[in-house]
């Protein structure tokens, strides 16, 4: 029965998201987008403690947000990750196995409505700003980042170029703002007036319109090197988000794996990244 619900929920929220735009544009603009930003998982799980609790932490206040941060002390360079959606900085254990026994220094933290950090809202605008704040504080080397992760970490270089970063890893990464929302529209079933007018409601508030954010044409002023790892049946992120982004970021590879999945944990994937970081 649960599953029942789950699977139905969404078409729920659809239908009453196409009723709602018939009476006012605002009001189901705000709640789309509400619902859109809200994560429903990703805070800290009883199994998951005990690795975190292996690092150093602090937490960091960035606007209205307390954002939780992990430190893995090493002699090397620093590395900044950044997880995805309805993720936290757990995800990262393997890789960080990897970055430690190369000595490196790992730096991670919980995004808004994540883990640790507070609040229940979270969008890559909001990311972004705790990622530069987080740069600006730590200096690290090296940022990494998994599917909205990876997003920001571009994003973030392209809005705050200059910075101590030397190299930038995303790992399936969607590049287009405009494919997220279809997908949540397709999920929920709504139609396009309310499509318009969330479009609306992003150019009012946040400066950009749903087709305006787009990775790919961001990466061509990134002037750092870059290397783009995603799987070429990714259904979450499709692959050619990454040859988008490729194709604008003159300094970057592209690696594509084949049967790997969206979370891409696995020891080719980290082998890879460790390769390209001592490169």
């Amino acid at each position: 029965m649960t599953k029942y619900y789950q699977r139905i929920l969404p078409k729920i929220y659809g239908s009453y998201f196409n009723a709602l735009a018939l009476f006012s544009k605002d009001k189901v603009a705000e709640k789309a987008y509400l619902l859109f930003c809200t994560p429903r998982k990703g805070r800290i799980l009883p199994m998951q403690v005990q690795f975190l609790e292996e690092a150093k932490k602090e937490v960091v206040t960035v606007g209205d947000m307390n954002v939780q941060t992990y430190n893995w002390d090493g002699e090397k360079e620093t590395i900044l990750l950044l997880h995805g959606w309805e993720s936290n900085s757990f995800r990262w254990r393997y890789l960080i196995g990897y970055l430690k026994r190369e000595g490196f220094r790992v730096l991670a933290f919980d995004a808004p409505a994540h883990g640790y950090s507070s609040g229940s809202l979270f969008n890559v605008i909001r990311y972004t700003e705790c990622t530069q704040t987080i740069v600006s504080r730590y200096n690290p080397d090296y940022i990494i980042g998994h599917s909205v992760g990876g997003m920001t970490a571009v994003y973030h270089q392209y809005r705050f170029p200059g910075n101590s970063l030397k190299k930038v890893i995303s790992i399936g990464a969607p590049a287009e703002f405009s494919d997220v929302m279809k997908r949540y529209q397709e999920i929920l079933g709504f139609n396009d007036q309310v499509l318009t007018a969330l479009d609306a409601y992003y150019k009012k508030h946040f400066g950009f319109g749903i087709d305006d954010f787009t990775t790919a044409e961001y990466a061509k002023s990134i002037t750092i090197p870059g290397l783009l790892i995603h799987d070429e049946l990714d259904l979450i992120a499709p692959c050619w988000g990454s040859e988008k982004v490729h194709a604008k970021w003159i300094s970057s590879k592209l690696i594509k794996t084949r049967g790997l999945g969206h979370s891409m944990h696995q020891e080719q994937v980290n082998e890879q990244i460790i390769d390209f970081l001592k490169s």
